[in-house]
C-alpha cells in the first residue's frame, strides 16, 4: 500500500453516561483508543489465558506507520502546523464541553451537537493533512455520531458526505437502538420518555430525528416501518459497501451493573447491544466472540483490530457464497450452517457465526429463509447463492518463507435441528455434531493477467495443511468482467447426501481500495 493512499484516521468513542462518567472519559488523552488487554478466553473450558494485545492506536502506530500527533493538543496542532502527513490519528473529544472539570459549567450533551462538532475536526484535517477524505472509526454511540453527520449533518449543508469520509469502521455500533429482552417494551418506552443520562438517543424517535436529514423528515416522528440500520441511497451518500460492522456476540464479559445489563440485554447480544442491531444492511460484518468492552472488550480485541486493519489498508476482498445445495425437506427439519474464517499467520478467529453464539446463518430449501431469526442478516443472491463471508487480504503483509500466496480458511458445517409440536426433539440428537464438516483452504497469489486462485477442502488433503502446497491446481476464472474473478468449488462428495450433487462454493475476487 503506497504512502499517498493512507488516509487520516479518526477515531469517535462511544457513550459514557452521566456527568461522572463524561469526566472520566475527558481524563484519557486518546479517549480509549489506547487501551489495550492482557486477557483472551481459550479452550473450551473459557478459562482465561495470557494474551498480551498493545491496542488499536499502538498497533497502527506500529503496522502501519501512522503517527500520532498531539504535543499538548491536538487542535494546537492542528493551528500550528499546515503541512501535516495524511498518515496521522486523531480522537475527536466531542465530550470535552461536556465535563465539569475544566471550571465552567457543562454543556448538554446532544448527539447532533457532537457530529458538528466532528465535521469541523474533519475540515481542518483535511485541510492541514491535504487529504481527500478520512477514515472514522466509532466504538458503540460513535458510530451514530458518525452517521448523524453522514445522514443528516451533511445533507443539511448541501454537503457530499462520500466527500469528506471514505470508510467507516463500527465497534458494537447500536445501529438499530438498544432494545432489552425483559419488561415488554416497558423498559424502552420509560428510557425514551424521561431521557436519563441521554439514553433516549438510542430510542427510534431520537435516532429518526439524528439520522433524518430536515428535508426528508416528518414532524409526526418515524413511519412503522423505519429501520434505523438503513442508510439511505442517494447522490453522494457513504455507500454500504464503504461501512464495516464489527459484531460481538458475547453477553457473559459484559459486567457493567455488575451484569444486570447483558441480563436485561439478553444472551443474543455482547452484552448491550443485540445482535440484529449491531450492523448496517448491506456493510461488511465480521462477528467475533467478544463482548461490547472491559478486558474481554471488541475495542481492545486482536480479532477486532485485524478486521479493521484490513479493511481499511488491505487490496483483496474475497466473497464466499454457497450455491447449488438442495437440502432435504422433512417436515419439522430446518437447516443451519455455521462459518468460521481464519487468516494464516493470525492468532484469532477472524470471523464466527455459531450456534452456540446465536448467530448461525439460517438455511431453508436452498436459500435464505424468509422466516428466520432476526440476528440473521443473510440475504440469498438472485440465484439463490446464501452469503457466507466476506475477507479482505492485505498483500504487502509478510508472507511465509515457504509461500508466496495469502491462505485463509473457511470453515463450514451444516447443522440440522429437528422440531415436534414447535419444541426441538432430542430423540436422535448428537451434541455439537454437524450434518456435514469440513474446511476449505483458500491460496490466493498474484499472477501477470491478475489473482491466481486455489482452493482445496481440508477432507481431501493429504498430510499437514502447513505443508500443503496447491501446485497445479489453480482455478478458473468464471467471470468474463473486468475486474472481477470467480468461480466455483465443489463440495467434497460426502456432502451430496445433504446439499445435493450440484452444491458448491462459489470464490468472487476483486481489488479492495
Amino acid at each position: 500500500m503506497s504512502e499517498r493512499e493512507k488516509l487520516p484516521i479518526v477515531y469517535v468513542r462511544g457513550y459514557a453516561g452521566d456527568t461522572a462518567g463524561i469526566n472520566k472519559a475527558v481524563e484519557d488523552p486518546f479517549y480509549g483508543f489506547n487501551e489495550g488487554s492482557t486477557h483472551v478466553r481459550v479452550e473450551s473450558d473459557d478459562k482465561p489465558g495470557f494474551y498480551q494485545f498493545e491496542s488499536p492506536l499502538l498497533r497502527l502506530h506500529l503496522d502501519e506507520g501512522y503517527k500520532i500527533l498531539v504535543e499538548g493538543g491536538q487542535e494546537a496542532y492542528l493551528e500550528a502546523h499546515k503541512d501535516i502527513a495524511p498518515d496521522s490519528i486523531w480522537v475527536e473529544r466531542f465530550y470535552d464541553p461536556s465535563a465539569s472539570t475544566w471550571g465552567n459549567g457543562p454543556e448538554e450533551f446532544r448527539i447532533e451537537h457532537a457530529a458538528e462538532h466532528l465535521l469541523g475536526f474533519i475540515e481542518k484535517i483535511k485541510d492541514r493533512t491535504h487529504a481527500p477524505r478520512v477514515h472514522l472509526v466509532a466504538h458503540s454511540m460513535g458510530g451514530l455520531v458518525c452517521r448523524c453527520l453522514l445522514q443528516k449533518i451533511l445533507p443539511d449543508r448541501n454537503l457530499i458526505p462520500a466527500d469528506y469520509v471514505d470508510k467507516l469502521f463500527t465497534y458494537g455500533t447500536p445501529h438499530g437502538g438498544i432494545a432489552f429482552d425483559v419488561g415488554f417494551g416497558l423498559v424502552e418506552k420509560l428510557r425514551d420518555a424521561t431521557g436519563v443520562n441521554g439514553a433516549d438517543i438510542f430510542g427510534p424517535r431520537r435516532m429518526y430525528q439524528y439520522l433524518t436529514p430536515q428535508a426528508d423528515a416528518d414532524p409526526d416522528g418515524p413511519s412503522a416501518g423505519w429501520d434505523a440500520r438503513a442508510i439511505p441511497d442517494h447522490d453522494g451518500a457513504l455507500r454500504p459497501e464503504k461501512v464495516f460492522c464489527l459484531v460481538g456476540t458475547d453477553p457473559t464479559d459484559y459486567d457493567v451493573a455488575h451484569g444486570l445489563s447483558s441480563a436485561a440485554v439478553g444472551v443474543r447480544s455482547d452484552g448491550l447491544v443485540q445482535i440484529e442491531n449491531a450492523y448496517v444492511p448491506g456493510a461488511h460484518t465480521s462477528y467475533v466472540h467478544r463482548s461490547h468492552s472491559g478486558a474481554y472488550g471488541l475495542v481492545n480485541s486482536e480479532e477486532g483490530y485485524q478486521n479493521l486493519r484490513r479493511f481499511l489498508f488491505g487490496d483483496h476482498r474475497v466473497d464466499a457464497a454457497l450455491l447449488g445445495h438442495r437440502l432435504p425437506e422433512r417436515d419439522g427439519v430446518t437447516w443451519q450452517a455455521e462459518v468460521r474464517l481464519s487468516v494464516r499467520g493470525l492468532p484469532v478467529v477472524m470471523h464466527e457465526r455459531l450456534a452456540s453464539h446465536w448467530c448461525p446463518i439460517q438455511l431453508s430449501d436452498g436459500r435464505a429463509d424468509g422466516t428466520r431469526d432476526d440476528a440473521d442478516d443473510t440475504r440469498a443472491d438472485a440465484d439463490g447463492a446464501v452469503p457466507l463471508t466476506t475477507v479482505f487480504l492485505h498483500s504487502d503483509l509478510a508472507l511465509p518463507a515457504t509461500s508466496q500466496t495469502m491462505r485463509y480458511a473457511l470453515h463450514l458445517r451444516i447443522v440440522s435441528l429437528r422440531e415436534e409440536h414447535g419444541f426441538l426433539s432430542f430423540g436422535d440428537h448428537l451434541e455439537q455434531t454437524a450434518d456435514f464438516d469440513d474446511i476449505l483452504v483458500v491460496d490466493i497469489g498474484s499472477g501477470p493477467a491478475g489473482p491466481e486462485i486455489s482452493a482445496s477442502w481440508n477432507s481431501l488433503i493429504p498430510g499437514a495443511i502447513a505443508e500443503f502446497t496447491p501446485i497445479g491446481t489453480r482455478l478458473r476464472d468464471e467471470d468474463s468482467g473486468d475486474g472481477v474473478w470467480s468461480t466455483t468449488v465443489a463440495l467434497p462428495g460426502t456432502a451430496a447426501p445433504i446439499l445435493g450433487s450440484e452444491a458448491a462454493v462459489r470464490l468472487t475476487a476483486t481489488s479492495w481500495d
